[in-house]
């Protein structure tokens, strides 16, 4: 009688530890995302400052205000600002895409560029301007949508190539799978390219290689529902991507749909990839090192891993542009390979690790 009075005051002791953890866990998460917004409206507010043309904070401020000068409400909100706003939404959108993708396929190495889905956005962007379709006129809303069907395509083969009736879908096997269906969506891509006009080939090759110059507010248009609708869903799916860290089996005996959920996340996944690139470029490792990041920062539970994903995205693809129009000033680095020379290292990094 006695052994049990204990044995059920600690099972009490234990649950209430298991609270305060919570509790604790999640008020340290509210406050690191809390330093990661601070940190992002300074990269912006540092990027709104910087380019050729330099404007002093106050002189930011004064035009946001409606009291600048001519040329100053031109740089800023012509120029500046939606090219700030791309960045902003589509760092944020492959952070938070990538989070989805390692917690759909429960594979620590899963992005959206290593797994072939930039290549099949990258395609659906070519066949839109092989079209003859413009970038910068209101049929730029159509891009995602190119881009998206593109990106379906790319998961559709692979999902197929490395799924198993019995053991279902390898990690390894996805990321071989993915690499060749990058391969081959490139080759495609660049068969398209040379097609194009001097042109229209030199400016589809800086828009693939992840510069963002001559972003406008039409492009920030066509991006925005995509991201917010995208994001939004997958935030509130979190704890069906924590069922999925369970396995297949245990998520379906707590009541999870697995197959639907599954299906439902990785579309909105892909979108939020696609549209990122559709207005970005080819910007690689953001998807893999921002879910890494967060995951060490605010740990493994999707609620608080979500919202610091897209917060770290968001940062390192902002400070990479700002770097890139201004480290070389006047000439310009794109944000892609910026990103590039930091997340690969970092890529073989995980990958030395994960072994």
């Amino acid at each position: 009688m006695v052994k049990r009075k204990f044995a059920s005051a600690a099972s009490i002791f234990g649950r209430i530890n298991q609270a305060f953890d919570q509790v604790s866990r999640g008020k340290r998460a509210v406050i690191i995302s809390a330093v990661l917004l601070f940190l992002a409206i300074l990269v912006i507010t540092i990027s709104l400052n910087t380019g050729t043309v330099r404007m002093s904070p106050v002189a930011v401020l004064q035009t946001f205000l409606g009291q600048g000068s001519e040329q100053d409400q031109i740089i800023l909100f012509d120029y500046r600002l939606p090219r700030i706003l791309v960045t902003v939404l589509a760092g944020a959108g492959l952070g938070i895409a990538g989070a989805a993708l390692q917690g759909i396929t429960r594979n620590a190495l899963a992005d959206p560029g290593i797994l072939g889905l930039h290549a099949g956005a990258a395609f659906g962007l070519i066949v839109f301007v092989s079209l003859s379709f413009s970038m910068d006129t209101s049929v730029a809303l159509l891009i995602p949508i190119f881009a998206f069907a593109g990106s379906v395509a790319a998961a559709l083969i692979i999902m197929l190539l490395s799924y198993d009736r019995h053991s279902g879908v390898s990690p390894i096997k996805l990321i071989l799978v993915g690499i060749a269906v990058a391969a081959g969506f490139h080759a495609l891509t660049l068969y398209l390219s040379l097609r194009l006009d001097e042109d229209t080939y030199s400016f589809a090759a800086r828009w693939l290689a992840g510069s963002v110059w001559g972003r406008d507010w039409i492009h920030v248009l066509a991006l925005l529902p995509w991201v917010v609708l995208c994001i939004a869903y997958i935030w509130s799916r979190s704890k069906t991507l924590d069922a999925f860290h369970l396995g297949d089996a245990a998520a379906t005996s707590i009541g999870t749909p697995v197959r639907s959920r599954r299906i439902l996340l990785l579309l909105c996944a892909v979108a939020l990839s696609a549209v990122s690139v559709s207005m970005a470029g080819g910007i690689g490792f953001i998807g893999l090192a921002a879910p890494h990041l967060a995951r060490r920062l605010v740990g493994p539970i999707h609620r608080h891993l979500i919202p610091a994903a897209g917060l770290i995205g968001m940062v390192i693809l902002v400070t990479a542009d700002t770097v890139g129009r201004t480290i070389f000033a006047p000439n310009v680095i794109p944000a892609g390979v910026v990103v590039a020379a930091i997340g690969a290292p970092y890529f073989l990094y995980l990958l030395v690790r994960t072994k």
